[in-house]
């Protein structure tokens, strides 16, 4: 199952807190999976295939906080492991562009991903996709940066570009492979080789 978090309505639909959401949204469109509210599960949930894989796709309709009641709801329902789990949400420690997977852990002060390990009955060895969107320099001002302001179009384009992985990246992801993953989502970008320097005359030379 592939989590996005984020906060319901359109108030909050294009600020950095919902980056989870957007990206798990644009995953469903790319791969033609249709979302419907589920009440039972409080959320949007669908399911198809990805990359070969049998997927459940959700998006809790509870507030960021609350995420743990859906993906618990659907867990157990589906008797899901946490291993089975992808949870993306916005991360404030990468600046935007930067995306990395991360292997269970904490919550890191997130705390719809403290919702999550929750709803999983305290169990934390769920992925995360976490995505930069960097941070407003004052800690006094990490809620409103995330939950009020509209970034700027260039910086809403630079985190869908980092978030937009090759089918093959997916197709690793989903068949588990995440050290394969991690290998290639982290991998440093080379700059490309420059051509040699052509060899100056020496002085005198024709």
């Amino acid at each position: 199952m592939i989590v996005g978090l984020g906060n319901p309505g359109p108030a909050y639909a294009d600020t950095r807190h919902n980056v989870g959401a957007v990206w798990v949204r644009e995953l469903a469109r790319r791969y033609l999976i249709s979302l419907g509210v589920d009440t039972k599960f409080k959320g949007e949930i669908g399911r198809g295939l990805i990359g070969g894989t049998d997927v459940r796709l959700l998006l809790p309709s509870t507030f960021m906080n609350n995420s743990g009641e859906s993906v618990g709801a659907v867990s157990r329902f589906f008797k899901l492991e946490p291993q089975e789990i992808l949870v993306a949400y916005d991360e404030v420690a990468f600046e935007p562009g930067v995306v990395k997977l991360k292997q269970g852990g904490g919550s890191n002060g997130h705390n719809g991903v403290k919702s999550v390990i929750a709803g999983l009955g305290n169990r934390d060895e769920f992925v995360r996709l976490r995505i930069g969107v960097g941070h407003p320099g004052s800690k006094a001002q990490v809620i409103p940066y995330l939950t009020k302001q509209t970034p700027r179009q260039s910086e809403r384009e630079q985190i869908a570009a980092a978030g937009d992985f090759s089918d093959a990246l997916i197709a690793d992801m989903m068949r588990g492979e995440w050290q394969l993953a991690m290998t290639t989502l982290h991998a440093p970008e080379t700059e490309p080789a420059k051509a040699p320097e052509k060899a100056k005359p020496n002085p005198g030379e024709t």
